[in-house]
């Protein structure tokens, strides 16, 4: 009787380890695709690596004062300055099929109105990353190297080292891609119930405030990048507010 005993519980736990190691399989092959993708996208771009940093530091070049140019001051900086923003740039284009990845991963295990609602929420997410970056870019760069490239003594001559010029857009294309989420995390707190539309904008002074404190961290130390990146992460609050409105008035109407 023992012996059955014994032989049920070792089946019954080579079930409950079976779905763990198939999970393990999937999560591991899902991340093999992930690095594949990278992988070709990077061999797609490495010809273009020149081209690609070119683009990236034309709105420092345009401005530039006659006879300036950018510099390298290490051996290999004009090789591997490129080559780091190849692979960033392989990274940046591949985030759709990251992130459907992550969530081919996780859909099973989500209930039919969670993931009708996942679906915008993931899509709008890889959307509002990419504008934030966009006006980094077309708007932010601009006139914050035309800031930078005036008010400096005239006897100076600007010569930016392109590793420098690479980490300092690269920040800020992280700072404004992740700002541009804040309509995704708004919502998010509202559908789930930690906060509610009410509590937040009763918190909203306070938010402001935080705001400008992350503009502060996140940006260069001038007042022209610190409210470009402040005042757009207060109106995306204001649009996830919104949102997050239009969403519990559904889920009422619906109950």
């Amino acid at each position: 009787m023992s012996s059955q005993n014994s032989s049920t519980e070792e089946i019954h736990n080579k079930d409950k380890e079976q779905p763990f190691i198939e999970h393990l399989t999937e999560l591991r092959n899902r991340l093999l695709r992930v690095f594949m993708a990278i992988g070709v996208a990077f061999v797609i771009l490495i010809p273009f690596a020149n081209v690609i940093y070119e683009f990236i530091s034309l709105p420092l070049r345009e401005l530039l004062p006659e006879g300036s140019t950018m510099i390298a001051t290490e051996v290999a900086s004009p090789l591997l300055a490129p080559f780091k923003l190849t692979i960033i740039a392989s990274i940046f284009l591949t985030i759709p099929y990251i992130l459907h990845q992550a969530w081919s991963f996780i859909a099973p295990g989500l209930y039919r109105h969670e993931r009708r609602l996942a679906v915008p929420l993931l899509a709008s997410s890889v959307l509002l990353f990419y504008l934030g970056v966009a006006f980094a870019y077309f708007v932010v760069f601009p006139l914050l190297f035309d800031f930078f490239t005036k008010i400096g003594p005239t006897d100076v001559a600007i010569m930016t080292d392109i590793n420098k010029y690479l980490d300092f857009v690269l920040k800020l294309f992280l700072a404004f891609g992740t700002a541009f989420e804040i309509p995704i995390a708004t919502v998010l707190l509202i559908w789930s119930g930690i906060a509610s539309v009410d509590s937040l904008k009763a918190k909203r002074p306070y938010i402001i405030v935080i705001c400008f404190v992350v503009g502060m961290l996140l940006t260069p130390p001038d007042i022209i990048s610190q409210s470009l990146l402040a005042i757009p992460m207060w109106l995306l609050f204001e649009s996830g507010l919104l949102f997050g409105k239009m969403i519990t008035q559904r889920s009422s109407a619906t109950t």
